[in-house]
């Protein structure tokens, strides 16, 4: 092997899990490279510049300097916390962990919508009470839903509703190219309202950014029919809160179930909490004891590919080449 490490694994770690475990996965995966974990923030100081590949958080970018990085792997799906001008006038590649959590939250939105379906949220507080007192469900056979954003979550969450017997439709920024949905529509307001008004089921699984910040406000609660229930596995910043709490409370909409919040964390004095129509984890549908696997067997495929000079995968971050 190399005296310089090949890969360097960044000591902090993410959603509880250990980066000594992150780094086994990938000196399983790659038992011919020199994988380095560094565990403390001087070891930091001294792979970091010495390694091909940095897999991590983020990276201190005044570690970039007079580096042999090629590539940084960062173990979110979001780059937005990186040094990405740093990275990029370093001529340093920048992947991500996008996919790797999709399963998970597309699991969390079939179950939350499983649960207004059949009411179970409305059984789990009648046995608090031991109260043994009958009510009345829905089926979720022959609902609309709406999945906004066909990424990796988005076709995830189609892919498991097939054979559910509903109607789905996609909403993407390239209609054109159709999708795994039996309709596919555009983010133009039109085209989203008119979805809204024939679903039953919302699921919001779209980045966060310009054009989507703020896409479910007050009018689109105002078009979606009462019935609705809306699923927020994206961002928080998509949903308009206070006008989300309005239709709740209003039952404008029947119920909502959000893995994310605007504000984030969620203050425990905030009216959310006390609506017995809408569901609240704590950003937990990502988490999975798959999540270093699924990572590990990106970075290493990107490994290989250094040497091929094939397109690494998952690219999000690739400096111009003059």
């Amino acid at each position: 092997m190399s005296e310089n490490p090949d890969i360097v694994v960044l000591r902090e770690g993410t959603e509880g899990l250990s980066m000594e475990s992150y780094a086994e996965k990938l000196r399983e995966r790659l038992p011919d490279r020199r994988v380095e974990l560094a565990r403390t923030p001087k070891r930091e100081r001294e792979l970091v510049p010495k390694a091909r590949v940095v897999t991590g958080i983020t990276v201190d970018e005044e570690m970039l300097t007079d580096s042999r990085l090629e590539v940084f792997a960062c173990t979110f799906a979001g780059i937005d916390h990186l040094p990405t001008e740093t990275l990029e006038a370093q001529g340093v590649r920048v992947t991500n962990a996008g996919g790797i959590h999709a399963p998970g939250i597309a699991e969390q939105a079939i179950g939350n919508m499983l649960v207004f379906a059949r009411r179970l949220h409305e059984g789990w507080r009648r046995k608090q009470r031991s109260e043994w007192r009958h009510f009345q469900s829905t089926e979720f056979t022959d609902s609309t839903v709406t999945v906004i954003g066909l990424g990796s979550i988005g076709q995830a969450v189609v892919q498991r509703l097939e054979g559910m017997e509903v109607d789905t439709i996609g909403v993407r920024y390239t209609p054109e190219k159709g999708g795994p949905t039996d309709e596919v529509v555009g983010f133009d307001e039109d085209a989203i309202h008119d979805a809204l008004s024939r679903s039953e089921y919302v699921v919001v699984a779209c980045p966060l950014n310009d054009l989507t910040r703020g896409l479910i406000g007050e009018a689109e609660f105002a078009t979606m029919p009462p019935e609705a229930v809306l699923v927020n596995t994206a961002r928080g910043g998509i949903v308009d809160t206070d006008a989300l709490v309005s239709a709740l409370r209003s039952n404008k909409i029947r119920g909502a179930a959000v893995d994310v919040t605007d504000p984030e964390p969620l203050p425990s004095e905030h009216p959310l909490w006390d609506l017995e129509n809408c569901l609240i984890t704590p950003h937990t549908g990502g988490h999975t004891p798959k999540h270093w696997d699924r990572l590990a067997d990106i970075v290493a495929r990107n490994v290989e590919r250094l040497e091929t000079g094939e397109e690494l995968e998952n690219l999000v971050l690739a400096p111009d080449e003059d």
